[in-house]
């Protein structure tokens, strides 16, 4: 009888300890990540090794803005490759934005969400682009990658380009003028 009995509460013991919600945020806690940007295209044929190799070999602190189009219309393309310490468990993450130009950083809206098609990936490799007006040429950002609301990587960076020219001159027309 004691013996079932102890078998019983040490089940229950068990299962309890599995479903408690602090459980989850410990697990967290241990999770990092390495944060890279680059501008050149990584190539699909590298393994998981490689890709790390690769971003870390071509990291971009200063991204160039794309200059194909009119300024208004211009934005920063870059490779984010985050590299886990250990399996994400989760389906996706949020990487964040912050302008830290100033002494108060200031958080540039709105996040982006990136989505993860195996829960056990340690590397991923997303493409972003940065647009305008949401971000100011010659500006000095912060990304920060958050799983499950905690911070787990940082990255520093400028994006560089160029801004709006105004000639400062001013036409009317005769009956505007009156």
């Amino acid at each position: 009888m004691n013996l079932r009995l102890a078998l019983v509460a040490t089940t229950l013991a068990a299962i309890v300890s599995s479903v408690t919600p602090w459980q989850g945020a410990d697990a967290s806690q241990g999770l990092k990540a390495r944060i890279y940007l680059t501008q050149k295209g990584v190539p699909r044929s590298l393994s998981e090794t490689g890709v790390i190799r690769f971003a870390q070999s071509h990291k971009a602190t200063r991204l160039r803005e794309t200059g194909d189009v009119p300024i208004e219309d211009r934005q920063w393309r870059a490779t984010l490759v985050a590299n886990f310490n250990r399996p994400v468990g989760e389906s996706e993450f949020e990487v964040l934005f912050y302008d830290i130009q100033t002494a108060e950083r200031r958080f540039i809206a709105p996040t982006m969400t990136v989505f993860l098609s195996d829960r056990n990936q340690r590397t991923i490799v997303h493409k972003l682009r940065l647009n305008r007006p949401q971000f100011e040429p010659n500006r000095r950002l912060e990304m920060v990658v958050t799983v499950r609301r905690q911070e787990v990587g940082r990255y520093r960076f400028q994006i560089l380009g160029d801004r709006v020219q105004h000639s400062g001159e001013v036409t009317f027309s005769d009956d505007e003028a009156r």
